[in-house]
């Protein structure tokens, strides 16, 4: 049996927009925030779990579309922490903020110093998922939609599952 963590789809996500670049177990930890250790086993756990080809290494994207849709909010329950600074999440982020009308509820922002919006506090799929994603847009935006999975309504899942599949096409079963 496989465990899924966090840090996994934090991986999966790096590695699906790295594309057919090719990289590196030092280069992956670092662009993620994790050490060289914890992306092996992040690696392996995705391998186990189907997400990710056990030859290229690439994702089984797919897959991970599939388990982002239908998966993610019940393996990564988020988990919200009352009003706080951060960075934007979900619909409050890009490319989703453009598209959702914003009502009077706080914007959902992952606690963060660097943050400049104040919000609902979410927790992150990875504590080092915001840093990485702030010196990463396109991994921003992906973290952000997965986001949008794990806490939006209809409509906002059913556009971020849209952008994602714009963002990880599928174009192989195997890559």
């Amino acid at each position: 049996m496989v465990t899924l963590k966090g840090q996994d789809v934090l991986v999966l996500l790096k590695l699906a927009l790295l594309g057919e670049n090719g990289w590196t177990y030092p280069q992956l930890a670092q662009a993620v925030g994790l050490s060289v250790s914890e992306t092996h086993a992040a690696v392996q756990r995705a391998v186990a779990a189907g997400l990710l080809n056990r030859e290229t290494l690439r994702p089984v994207r797919r897959n991970l579309l599939e388990f982002l849709e239908h998966g993610i909010k019940y393996v990564f329950i988020p988990q919200k922490a009352g009003l706080a600074r951060g960075v934007p999440t979900a619909h409050a982020a890009p490319p989703l903020r453009d598209s959702i009308a914003s009502n009077d509820d706080p914007p959902p922002v992952w606690p963060h110093p660097e943050g400049d919006t104040r919000g609902e506090a979410v927790e992150p799929l990875y504590p080092s998922a915001v840093k990485a994603s702030l010196s990463d847009r396109a991994l921003y935006e992906c973290l952000a939609l997965v986001d949008a999975l794990r806490i939006g309504r209809g409509r906002e899942r059913k556009l971020a599952v849209e952008l994602l599949e714009q963002r990880l096409p599928v174009n192989q079963a195997s890559a």
